[in-house]
């Protein structure tokens, strides 16, 4: 780790993909281990067990974790002819035209075995290109689509790989071979996916269960990985079925499970948890990764192949692997473009989904599971099938890091994938203009603080008015129609004002779970619309009924709420969001980001759209009190008192905190306020008595 801390300071400097320098970082090792002091470097290894059942579910459950299970909705068949189509097309092609290509140049390598390296390279590793997508600015969509495929094409990947591997362990016997890996491939894929629903929903219940002890809400998300993992693992091992094993992808299992823990278990945890989670996993992420990396170096360095002998054959397999990525992505889309199920992929974004194929962990993981001994009997060669699978899976992974990697922001430039959109461009133009000013304000403090001279004072406070004006007059030659720029860019700021304040008012316990998703959908449903410049929908209501009915047996928890009073709360909420956004507009007027939302048509358009929206719903709201009073008074006061505890923990917190009470005092106060009474007090009294 001391290693790899290194290299990921160079390559912040570098500006490379630290994927990139750890693999050759690892490569260095070797020839450092012959130094006496640091031979035991190479004791270091990658065996099959510690990436399948170590490192794997780490690198899944961070990736599909926050994976919105709406995105991969209206994406889902651009999503599904990549991960499954153009990965099947991929491994055949590979299969078929390496097999020839091997043959052109005096190789009889067999077909099973180029079908197997097909099966290995073809699945796609998110976790440099993710990286680079959102450095470099690639769109939203374009980077869900990559990072939807990426996720579910190694579960398609594996269970093609399990197929080829038994095939070549047992023996083709014709079309019973061929039906029976059928059967596995679906089994794998469909019961992975059923097992993966069944233990993300069971460890969200416990995570419910168990809800305020932070310790064992991380735990149980460190379980729902690694143990969704071994179980489905081990039914495959255990369960047979008229004496045919039946198999489930832990990885498929794996990848669901960690989507509906992210889509439906979230919402379970602590709100500090839930907070802390993201950085947990990403930082378990990274620390996984990094020995991957780095000990891929080390493997390949170590291979009893000689170099000599698998040059060719990498570079051979390096050009027909580019080759079938090109027609796997061209052909999948192509189909997908002509369905038109969904909004069509530019050809720009097909060139780039191309070239941004990196591989890395899973690819690896398959090939160490590959037996040592495995052979047949026409294989004549001195190495092994695994150290030849070996040798050109490793290479055709340096090409990826080394070559793709380090040219995936030239080459988003060169197709204009990093176009800004109009709103984005207006920011860029005002923030710097904001900027410019804040600094003549802090450089005016500067001078009366008697910090800088009169001379500097001026010269600085001129450079700035000047790089001011510039901006402004670039903002105006280059900005279409700035009205309605600076409209969408309000709106998307009060959308997140509104997101905020709904966390806010979800922690505090106003809301249940239901409705801070209804609410959370809403807001995040129209931030996407707004900002791809599209229209409103006509009835977002509808929409989400419509959404929320094809799902909410899996994605909405059991309530105690009637119908009237989710309806009011809805109402009390929306209100509640509403008002944030209008007090938040008046101190805009006299605060600083009034450059940025200068536009007085603009600014005046959104108040109203706001304020109609707050008399609406003060209408509905006041027609749920008139028809169930009652009720609506009893569920006020319920809030009231849920709203007052919060504000006891909240404030004894803070009292802790900055240290003016003691940790003594602390846990004193915190039970009396769990009891119900003034302990101390009691005490006190009775004492006096």
């Amino acid at each position: 780790m001391l290693f790899s801390l290194g290299i990921n300071i160079i390559s912040l400097k570098m500006r490379i993909p630290y994927t990139v320098l750890l693999v050759i970082g690892g490569s260095l090792l070797v020839p450092l281990s012959k130094i006496e002091a640091l031979s035991f470097v190479t004791s270091f290894q990658l065996t099959p067990e510690l990436l399948f059942f170590v490192f794997l579910p780490i690198l899944i459950f961070e990736s599909a974790y926050n994976i919105k299970i709406r995105n991969i909705k209206e994406n889902k068949f651009a999503i599904s002819m990549l991960a499954i189509v153009g990965l099947l097309i991929s491994t055949f092609f590979i299969g078929f035209v390496g097999r020839w290509a091997f043959q052109l140049l005096g190789f009889d390598i067999p077909l099973l075995v180029t079908l197997l390296f097909g099966a290995i390279i073809s699945a796609t590793d998110p976790v440099a290109v993710l990286s680079l997508f959102k450095e470099f600015g690639a769109p939203r969509r374009l980077t869900l689509i990559f990072e939807g495929e990426s996720l579910f094409n190694d579960g398609t990947a594996f269970a093609i790989f399990l197929v080829f591997l038994e095939i070549m362990l047992y023996g083709f016997n014709g079309v019973t071979t061929v039906m029976q890996g059928l059967f596995s491939f679906f089994t794998m894929i469909i019961g992975g996916g059923l097992f993966g629903l069944l233990m993300g929903f069971f460890f969200s219940k416990l995570i419910e269960w168990v809800k305020g002890h932070e310790h064992l809400e991380i735990t149980l998300t460190l379980l729902v990985a690694h143990f969704t993992f071994l179980l489905a693992e081990l039914i495959s091992e255990k369960l047979v079925i008229s004496g045919h094993h039946l198999q489930i992808s832990s990885i498929i299992a794996t990848l669901v499970s960690s989507i509906v823990m992210g889509n439906f278990g979230r919402f379970k945890m602590s709100v500090g948890v839930e907070e802390y989670m993201e950085k947990f996993w990403s930082y378990f992420a990274f620390l996984a990764n990094s020995l991957v990396f780095i000990l891929m170096g080390l493997l390949f360095t170590s291979l009893s192949i000689s170099i000599n002998v698998a040059i060719l054959p990498i570079l051979i397999m390096i050009l027909v692997v580019n080759v079938a990525r090109a027609v796997s992505i061209y052909g999948s889309i192509g189909i997908a473009n002509q369905i038109k199920s969904e909004e069509s992929i530019p050809l720009n974004w097909q060139h780039l989904l191309s070239w941004g194929s990196l591989r890395g962990a899973i690819a690896v993981v398959m090939v160490m599971l590959i037996p040592d001994d495995l052979s047949l009997p026409n294989w004549d060669y001195d190495f092994s099938i695994k150290e030849f699978i070996t040798a050109i899976t490793i290479g055709s992974i340096y090409f990826t890091l080394l070559v793709k990697a380090t040219t995936i922001g030239k080459v988003i430039r060169w197709l204009k994938i990093d176009a800004l959109l109009p709103h984005e461009q207006m920011s860029y133009f005002k923030s710097k203009a904001l900027i410019y000013q804040s600094l003549n304000a802090r450089v005016k403090e500067l001078y009366e603080h008697r910090d800088i001279s009169e001379a500097q004072y001026k010269t600085l406070t001129g450079k700035h008015q000047t790089l001011y004006l510039l901006i402004c007059q670039q903002c105006n030659e280059k900005t279409k129609d700035p009205s309605h720029v600076v409209e969408n860019m309000l709106r998307i700021y009060t959308l997140a004002l509104q997101k905020i304040e709904l966390k806010e008012i979800f922690r505090r316990g106003e809301i249940n779970e239901n409705i801070y998703k209804k609410n959370l959908l809403i807001l995040e449903t129209q931030t996407e619309r707004v900002e791809q410049d599209r229209p409103q929908l006509k009835s977002l209501n509808a929409y989400l009924d419509s959404w929320l009915g094809k799902f909410k047996r899996f994605f909405l928890s059991s309530t105690s709420l009637s119908e009237t009073q989710e309806l009011y709360l809805y109402y009390r909420t929306q209100y509640k969001l509403i008002n944030k956004v209008i007090s938040d507009l008046a101190l805009i007027k006299n605060s600083p980001l009034i450059e940025i939302f200068d536009d007085p048509k603009a600014f005046q358009n959104v108040e109203n759209i706001y304020q109609y929206l707050k008399n609406k719903t003060v209408q509905q709201m006041a027609e749920e009190i008139q028809s169930n009073k009652d009720l609506v008074d009893d569920m006020n006061e319920q809030s009231a008192k849920a709203l007052l505890d919060i504000t006891q923990a909240d404030t004894l917190k803070d009292l802790h905190k900055h240290e003016i009470i003691s940790s003594k005092l602390y846990l004193l106060l915190k039970n009396e306020i769990i009891a119900g009474t003034p302990q101390a007090l009691n005490s006190d009294a009775s004492s006096k008595r």
